[in-house]
């Protein structure tokens, strides 16, 4: 059982260097005590290409993408940069993918483009020929929504272990395929008891069903450590409001108990961080990462990483 944080996008848009800026962050993540860092897609940065500079830059933290849209994207893409990032942090990569939300594909919002058509059955088809090519550098896939063949090698030399796929899947179509041809999930503003029945309990039946090892329970956990819960709460319901017209993440809140998305966002002191981090673990996480540690000043983001870097501490103790 391990704890890390994922970065905000916006952390890195201070001025300077993006990349600069997101090394710095990793290496004080480190030092804090975490075992790793989490970058999310945008239309900025490439989450991939970021994940693997900064774990090879930060010797001993381990990162991944959480996550990467798979609308108006490729496999073998994907493989590539998957597989280098790997090469480049020597197996300390993880890739994490999403369906994305179907307005990224609308023509009129713009965003990734592609189409959102068939969701399940794309997520499906594009696991079988990305897991493919990563554990055997080539493929010769024909599906329904994608094609993926590879005239030429596709391997990236030094790119060992394959690197683990991490799905942010949290409806029963998508656990199930998760189940069957991912190593785990990436679930996102969903509350313990939600966890442990609506995602870990269908998500490892799909593997088990289809022989595969237990999966890996990445959850992501809004909070921060800080006395200002009037501050922070506001800043919380600005963040979060977006999810809440989502419909994947609207299940997963109603199920979680909670009316909209900013009430599952931890706001308060050592003691309830601790708490929650211990609720998720019993309920099958087998990985805690918290997320929007920067809703109120600088002082309470290192107080937050200083907290779970000394439960990760713990766990390993």
């Amino acid at each position: 059982m391990t704890i890390g944080i994922a970065l905000s996008p916006f952390a890195l848009d201070a001025p300077g260097n993006a990349v600069d800026t997101a090394v710095s962050l990793g290496e004080s993540a480190l030092a804090a005590g975490v075992s790793s860092v989490w970058f999310g897609q945008t239309l900025s940065y490439d989450a991939i290409a970021l994940a693997g500079i900064v774990g090879r830059a930060v010797p001993g933290l381990t990162v991944g993408t959480s996550a990467v849209p798979i609308t108006a994207r490729h496999p073998l893409l994907i493989s590539s940069q998957a597989q280098t990032a790997q090469a480049a942090t020597g197996g300390r990569f993880t890739l994490g993918l999403g369906l994305g939300a179907k307005f990224l594909a609308d023509p009129v919002f713009g965003g990734f483009g592609g189409s959102f058509d068939r969701p399940i059955t794309r997520l499906r088809e594009f696991l079988t020929a990305l897991r493919t090519v990563l554990h055997t550098g080539t493929v010769d896939f024909h599906g329904e929504t994608l094609t993926a063949a590879t005239p030429l090698p596709a391997a990236v030399a030094g790119a060992h272990p394959p690197a683990p796929i991490l799905v942010a899947a949290m409806g029963p179509q998508a656990l199930r395929v998760t189940g069957e041809l991912a190593d785990g999930t990436l679930p996102f503003l969903v509350g313990p008891k939600a966890l442990a029945e609506h995602i870990v309990a269908p998500l490892t039946a799909a593997a088990e069903r289809a022989g595969r090892p237990a999966p890996r329970i990445t959850v992501l956990v809004p909070g921060v450590i800080t006395a200002d819960l009037d501050a922070a709460r506001a800043a919380a319901a600005a963040q979060t409001t977006f999810y809440d017209d989502i419909p994947s993440y609207a299940r997963v809140i109603e199920l979680s108990g909670a009316s909209r998305a900013a009430e599952l966002v931890v706001i308060g002191d050592e003691d309830l961080i601790a708490a929650r981090v211990a609720e998720y673990f019993a309920a099958g996480a087998t990985e805690v990462v918290f997320s929007q540690t920067d809703l109120t000043t600088p002082e309470d983001q290192r107080r937050t990483w200083a907290v779970l870097g000394e439960l990760q501490r713990s766990q390993v103790g």
